[in-house]
């Protein structure tokens, strides 16, 4: 299995995603799932979902808003109490912000996506390096978006911004890791099917009045593989990037979004 007694920390644990790593992290044999999210139904909802595929895999919970130095901490502190080391990383938790384009757009919202996926990310991997370092490696992915590597045509300029110094700041920490045998590795999702994408199509299609497969139809014109991934797909793709697959893997970016992005 592709984490077989790995203990992986999981932030942004939600109705997409997020569920889905923690989910497909147990299905691959994870030993302990810590997850992460603001609101304590969700991360209940996860345990629920996760024991379901893997009932010996032991999870911990704990509301944690990554903005705030202290609970990144104190969730790194729960894992390593509960199971004596921090095999993987997965920093997943974001904040969209508004659909914007930067010439026009109130610079000032770009302080909560900047705050939460740029600065927020970086204080939870801060928290884990630590137990990374005094075990001797680990493994960090940073959950990232195909707007920031081409412009987007709905305008997700803050969202895109945040991210795209997020993904520098990932070669700066795989550089600077590196001695320290801990991987740190970005993979840029583009459209993914789950709850967050179906409620949109959704909203979309009531509100145009138009059907669901016309607007998937849309969006695939531009995939060459014909689909939009599964979010739980793209799951898989990212925990390879913290598997031992990826041993000699550090300060890459793998693109996930069936051939929409291709550098």
């Amino acid at each position: 299995m592709l984490l077989q007694d790995k203990i992986v920390v999981i932030s942004g644990i939600g109705p997409g995603l997020g569920v889905k790593l923690a989910i497909e992290a147990a299905r691959e044999g994870a030993a302990g799932v810590v997850a992460a999210a603001r609101t304590a139904e969700k991360l209940d909802d996860a345990e629920r979902r996760i024991l379901a595929v893997n009932p010996r895999c032991k999870v911990v919970k704990l509301v944690t808003d990554i903005t705030q130095r202290s609970q990144c901490d104190a969730l790194a502190a729960a894992a390593v109490k509960a199971f004596g080391r921090i095999d993987a990383l997965v920093n997943s938790a974001y904040a969209h912000g508004a659909m914007d384009y930067a010439s026009t757009a109130d610079l000032d919202s770009w302080s909560e996506p900047l705050n939460t996926n740029l600065i927020g990310t970086l204080k939870l991997t801060q928290a884990v390096l630590p137990q990374m370092k005094q075990q001797g490696g680990g493994a960090i992915v940073m959950i990232n978006t195909m707007a920031a590597r081409q412009v987007p045509p709905l305008g997700e300029a803050g969202y895109a911004a945040s991210k795209a110094a997020l993904a520098m700041s990932t070669k700066f920490l795989a550089k600077e890791l590196g001695p320290y045998k801990i991987r740190v590795n970005t993979v840029h999702m583009g459209w993914m099917w789950g709850a967050p994408v179906e409620g949109y199509m959704n909203w979309q299609a009531q509100t145009n009045g138009v059907p669901v497969e016309q607007l998937k139809a849309q969006v695939t014109a531009n995939i060459p593989l014909g689909e939009i991934p599964p979010d739980d797909d793209c799951a898989k793709a990212a925990l390879f990037m913290v598997s031992d697959y990826a041993r000699v893997i550090t300060g890459a970016s793998l693109d996930v979004n069936g051939g929409n992005y291709m550098p």
